[in-house]
């Protein structure tokens, strides 16, 4: 039994705009975080769900190549907000004015 394409595509497409609500909606910048990671995620299935499809290996280094920057993304993200919340002793992003010149 195979899944159909465009099963992949609807379910990559909600978890996209799932986490396109996330990022626009919250104010906790560690819930925009998650969001961001969930928008790659969903990308990320698309690629795979297309390289599958089109028996090529193009999706998957895709993929690779994504994951790498959400690594990347994940350390700095996260050590911005870790100075963010000593600084303020808040996640808000409201509350955060320390990039305003």
């Amino acid at each position: 039994m195979t899944v159909p394409l465009a099963y992949y595509l609807v379910l990559g497409a909600a978890l996209f705009a799932i986490g396109m609500t996330g990022v626009l909606v919250r104010r906790n910048a560690l819930v925009v975080f998650m969001a961001i990671e969930l928008m790659l995620n969903s990308v990320n299935l698309t690629f795979v769900a297309f390289a599958r499809t089109l028996g090529t290996l193009d999706g998957q280094l895709a993929v690779v190549f994504t994951i790498v920057v959400a690594g990347v993304e994940v350390v700095v993200g996260l050590a911005l907000i870790v100075e963010i919340f000593r600084a303020r002793r808040s996640v808000n992003l409201d509350e955060v004015h320390l990039l305003r010149g």
